[in-house]
């Protein structure tokens, strides 16, 4: 043939031997290249049904107060315009950040021990921004050297339907009307605030601190103090002390914490683990702490350290403890905690809380 000579046309042939052995190798190679691609540094995903879900909201994850005033003030294009004109500036740490960055430092041991397990904490940036915000919130991760792979951004729609469907074990937001969601919803949530000042805390163990009744237990005991006073409640206490109570909203996060825990314990790890839990109550040992600790024992769980205060403020305690957060179902513990310097959770659930309306009067969503 002739140089520039049209070639004849070829009939198709028909795939030799081999031919789906070569794709296939053709295919693997590929997913080599592209996974070469991802960042060395950074460990691989979780499946969701296999990790214990923290999913966070964009304001407890990162300081929005002035993007917020905005959104309030000017509206959403504002707001949106505002965030692209500074997405190249970091947020500042909200009152979740801590928390997140412990639970990464016991995901960094869980690795060293179980390199092949998906047995850790699987973050979720759960919030109700639109995607526009998203590449904002994407440098701040980025920024920080946080591994958050995971985003549902709703754009102005309720992220709550979703949490289920990410196996959320704890959610926590700003936004207390989207807590109340969750809570009813039957998944564990809670209203993270900022504390009245900084208080160092520390970098290489995780510490959750939680009130008793209404949060790891049900609001049973409450009830009773709501309708009968201190002295009945501790004749209940006594009588009932054999049986368990009922299990409160964060019961599971307990549960996940300590299925945790054990596995450094299966190492040798119980003094050193990595993740250490606090019950902290007001209620008294002698007259009504059996009965808690004993429903603790009846589903398998524990603490590793009990306080009963016997109606004493819990804030002084709590800044010994230096927890990288508290649970509680009562503005007023939150308040104590917060002026000594505690990240505190407020856990909306059981007959403490105001009493909601019938008919809540519509408002815009807030950019969470």
């Amino acid at each position: 043939m002739e140089p520039g000579e049209p070639r004849e046309p070829q009939e198709p042939r028909e795939p030799g031997p081999g031919a789906e052995t070569a794709e296939a190798q053709v295919w693997e190679e590929a997913k080599i290249f592209y996974d070469n691609l991802a960042p060395k540094k950074k460990p691989k995903s979780p499946k969701p049904q296999n990790a214990v879900t923290i999913a966070v909201s964009s304001r407890a994850l990162f300081r929005m107060d002035e993007e917020q005033r905005i959104y309030t003030e000017q509206g959403v294009e504002e707001y949106v315009r505002y965030q692209l004109e500074h997405e190249n500036e970091p947020f500042s740490p909200g009152p979740a950040f801590p928390f997140v960055k412990a639970l990464e430092a016991v995901n960094r041991r869980l690795r060293e021990l179980y390199p092949d397990s998906e047995d850790v904490f699987d973050i979720v940036l759960m919030t109700n921004n639109h995607a526009q915000v998203g590449v904002r919130l994407i440098n701040s991760i980025n920024h920080y050297d946080l591994f958050i792979e995971r985003f549902c951004m709703t754009g102005g729609n309720s992220p709550i339907c979703y949490l289920k469907a990410y196996h959320t074990n704890l959610y926590l937001s700003a936004d207390a009307e989207k807590v109340r969601e969750a809570i009813d919803e039957g998944i564990a949530a809670a209203t993270i605030f900022s504390p009245s000042r900084d208080v160092v805390v520390s970098q290489s163990q995780l510490r959750v601190a939680f009130d008793g009744d209404a949060v790891l237990f049900s609001d049973e005991s409450e009830r009773i103090v709501k309708a009968h006073g201190l002295d009945r409640f501790f004749e209940h206490e006594k009588a009932h002390e054999n049986k368990p109570l009922a299990q409160g909203p964060l019961k599971g996060f307990l549960e996940a914490l300590g299925r945790l825990q054990k596995k450094f314990y299966s190492k040798g790890l119980r003094l050193e683990c990595p993740i250490r839990t606090y019950l902290v109550t007001a209620r008294s040992a002698a007259s009504s702490g059996a009965r808690a600790l004993k429903t603790l024992r009846s589903w398998g769980l524990e603490t590793d350290e009990a306080l009963f205060l016997a109606g004493a403020p819990k804030g002084p305690l709590l800044e010994k403890i230096r927890p990288h957060i508290f649970f509680d179902d009562q503005m007023f513990h939150v308040a104590g905690a917060q002026e000594m310097g505690t990240v505190a959770a407020h856990v909306p659930y059981g007959v403490a809380q105001t009493p909601r309306r019938t008919a809540p009067a519509k408002q815009a969503p807030s950019a969470q």
